[in-house]
Parts: structure tokens; sequence; C-alpha cells
């Protein structure tokens, strides 16, 4: 289902990155980092709204290949899924839930003791889930 998904901090360093397909992983990487610029865009233009719990960005770009979906928290972090964009049966409610699910395995991840604010993810359990995720049997 997804080929890659990033969690991204706010200071814009990559605090995860999975991705499915290791022969494209740095095709799917520049993806994923072409897509902050637009989220940040998206984000400025929303400043003038008010302060809402999460943000799902939606569709930030699409190439032949993939489809770029982004959602960032309040606290700034990032969220960034690659779809392959043959798959035209994904609905926007099944991206949306790919967040929520994201989102609630990196608060619980986040919540750990032992994690220090500002490291890369290194959970086993966080990763395990990420990749059910990514192979769409969540």
């Amino acid at each position: 289902m997804a080929f890659c998904i990033a969690v991204i901090g706010k200071d814009n360093a990559p605090l995860y990155l999975a991705t499915s397909d290791l022969e494209r992983e740095l095709d799917l990487q520049y993806h994923v980092h072409a897509a902050l610029d637009v989220v940040e865009e998206k984000c400025l233009v929303g400043k003038g709204a008010p302060e809402s719990k999460e943000l799902y960005l939606g569709l930030l770009f699409s190439t032949e290949n993939h489809k770029i979906y982004g959602f960032v928290t309040n606290s700034r972090v990032k969220f960034i899924v690659v779809i392959d964009s043959s798959n035209i049966a994904l609905r926007e409610n099944e991206v949306r839930a790919i967040f929520r699910n994201l989102h609630m395995l990196y608060t619980d991840a986040v919540c750990n003791p032992f994690y220090i604010p500002g490291e890369q993810l290194s959970s086993k359990k966080f990763d395990r889930a990420v990749q059910k995720l990514m192979s769409g049997n969540a």
C-alpha cells in the first residue's frame, strides 16, 4: 500500500523513515524532502486560521508513480506518506486512517520514558507497526 512513511521533526530533521522498496529508497527520500516545502507553504497559509489539534494536509503533490500525502500535528511534527499512484481504490478516508494510526503509534513511542526528545525513533514495536501499516494490514 504505502511505499514510504516518514516522521519529520519540527526542525525538519527526519525522526523516522521507512521504505518498502529498498532499491528506490533514495528516490522516495527525495520525494519526502521535496514534500516538506509544500508542507511549510501550506502551514504558512493556514497561520490566520484558528490553531487546530491536528492538520491533515491531504495530497501534497503527485508524480507519475507516487502520490504524496501530508499531516502536521500541533507540535509541528510532520508525517509524510508516499503511496503508489496506480492504487486508485485508495480513498481519502483510508489515507486519514493511516495518518490517525501513525499519529497514535508516534505518541505511544514518544511517551516512552526512555525516549530522548529530538532523537530518532528506534523502537522495534514502532517499526513493526509501521511495517504493518505499509503492507496494508493495519
